[in-house]
């Protein structure tokens, strides 16, 4: 009996202390933002959160206001933000005027960005970008929305050229010497360079000169043509990290290097092997004469990866990695390897004579925006459209058309 008194005792005691800590406690916490408790810790039950929602759910005291819904859009005003880079695109001058050693009626230049492409007008490109229109030395198949607006000048690479200067006003011409490929007709360097010759005396615009593939015979070919075309700054495309194996890299870089043209450096959408291509070219050339072609893939078939390939480049470039800090060219005209752009679908898809060149437009206009230098094109439509898009891009307070201004809110 005595030993139960005595624990009931020592219940009451404890009872009393928890009652006198209680106003303790709140007195030592009147005044203070914060609490820091060491040592501490709690046992619970089970834990269940009741979260109250609609009218039923505002604060005590305040008074649920019903919900409205917005009458216009919320105002927004983006401001660019204001970066600094350390690197700069190199600059390449592609052809040469009378003065130069050439017969071009001018030059152009491309590269020297030192900002990302479209960003901030304070930024504007310190050149545009340049648009070529293909050719082929020899008749090739085409999409029936291609074909009707060259069937008269296929045969005949040289007016093919003069007409797509003077009709659709291309910058460059790209002549594809397709004829060379050993698989097709195996025509022979000598006959590659006549007809780049035919063609420089066309027109007067800079030339990109386009092999057949095949590393061997392209290197023959590219020291025929940079022969025949001495001085006049052509592009020649393409040199490869696989010319390293048959060992005709070096040959191609120093027939370009002894006749003053550029050369076009084409890896396969991998940034690590453009720049080791690229330190394998400045060991015959100088950095202002190559540009990169870091591959391009259709819409549909990987365009977005192609642009991120591009973007990262040129960030990279502009961060002061001198390895990528080379201008860039896209063959916008792959969109027509994808045959969405060409084949013959249901109508809700549109007339493919619409389709096609929508198709190529939407690749160049996608890597416009990742910095693109160079655009190698096929549709004149789609040329006249990438260039009013970037005319309206350089103008400050360009008007947007109202059809554009109302796309949040349009109903189709």
């Amino acid at each position: 009996m005595a030993g139960r008194t005595a624990r009931e005792g020592e219940k009451l005691q404890e009872a009393t202390q928890e009652q006198d800590a209680v106003p303790r406690l709140l007195a030592m916490l009147s005044g203070k933002e914060r609490l820091e408790l060491e040592n501490f810790s709690m046992e619970i039950g089970d834990l269940e959160l009741w979260i109250p929602t609609g009218p039923a759910a505002a604060p005590h005291g305040l008074a649920a206001t019903a919900y409205q819904k917005p009458a216009s859009l919320f105002p927004e005003i983006f401001i660019p933000p204001k970066e600094e880079f350390v690197g700069r695109i190199r600059e390449v001058r592609l052809g040469a005027t009378k003065s130069a050693g050439g017969s071009r009626g001018s030059t152009l230049v491309i590269g020297g960005s030192d900002y990302p492409p479209f960003v901030s007008a304070e930024h504007p490109a310190a050149h545009p970008p340049i648009f070529a229109l293909d050719v082929f030395d020899m008749e090739v198949p085409l999409p029936k929305v291609l074909m009707e607006n060259v069937k008269d000048v296929i045969s005949d690479p040289a007016e093919w050229a003069r007409m797509n200067v003077t009709k659709y006003g291309a910058d460059m011409i790209t002549v594809h010497l397709m004829s060379t490929d050993p698989l097709i007709r195996d025509a022979s360097p000598e006959a590659a360079a006549r007809t780049v010759e035919e063609v420089l005396q066309a027109v007067d615009v800079p030339l990109i000169i386009g092999g057949c593939g095949d590393p061997r015979k392209d290197a023959q070919v590219f020291c025929k043509v940079a022969e025949i075309a001495d001085g006049e700054r052509v592009l020649l495309n393409s040199v490869t990290l696989g010319m390293t194996e048959t060992k005709t890299l070096d040959v191609v870089a120093r027939a370009a290097k002894e006749h003053g043209h550029a050369v076009l450096g084409f890896t396969g959408l991998e940034l690590n092997k453009a720049k080791e291509l690229n330190r394998r070219l400045y060991e015959y050339l100088p950095p202002e004469d190559i540009v990169m072609d870091l591959t391009t893939v259709a819409l549909g078939y990987g365009l977005e990866y192609s642009f991120t390939i591009h973007e990262r480049a040129r960030h990279a470039a502009l961060m002061g990695d001198t390895e990528l800090q080379q201008p860039t060219i896209y063959a916008s005209t792959n969109a027509w390897a994808a045959r969405e752009a060409w084949m013959k679908m249901d109508k809700k898809y549109g007339s493919r004579g619409l389709r096609g060149p929508l198709w190529e437009t939407i690749n160049a206009l996608t890597l416009l925006l990742a910095g693109v230098d160079i655009f190698m094109m096929m549709h004149p439509a789609a040329i006249r459209t990438c260039k009013d898009t970037i005319r309206m891009f350089a103008e400050k307070d360009a008007p947007v058309p109202d059809g554009i201004a109302r796309w949040a809110t349009m109903k189709i």
